[in-house]
């Protein structure tokens, strides 16, 4: 039997952590990114950050599709696959189905 080395250790917790963090990332569907272009709404890297700490209290709290309201922005995400599926501006914010959840990001 082969004994594993330190390096080879902190090798495969770096690749165990890299792909952690992929996969802790927010997406964005090519729906929700069309629905932001057409309405001439954007989101910054910085946003992206905003983002996933609400995802993270929200998966935390076992949502699973929820609205989340940033800066002048409305977007329902799949928390679980941490994908931002559609967008809308505030003025189209009048009925929303099919949510466990909400939450304000300030």
């Amino acid at each position: 039997m082969r004994s594993v080395s330190a390096a080879e250790t902190t090798k495969n917790e770096t690749f165990k952590q890299i792909v952690e963090q992929k996969t802790r990332e927010v997406n964005i569907s090519n729906h929700a990114q069309k629905r932001l272009n057409s309405r001439n709404l954007s989101l910054e890297q910085a946003d992206f950050h905003q983002l996933n700490q609400a995802m993270n209290e929200l998966e935390e709290k076992g949502s699973k599709e929820s609205l989340l309201i940033y800066k002048d922005i409305g977007l329902i995400a799949n928390i679980q696959n941490r994908t931002i599926i559609t967008a809308m501006d505030m003025h189209e914010l009048h009925t929303v189905t099919n949510i466990d959840s909400a939450k304000f990001i300030k």
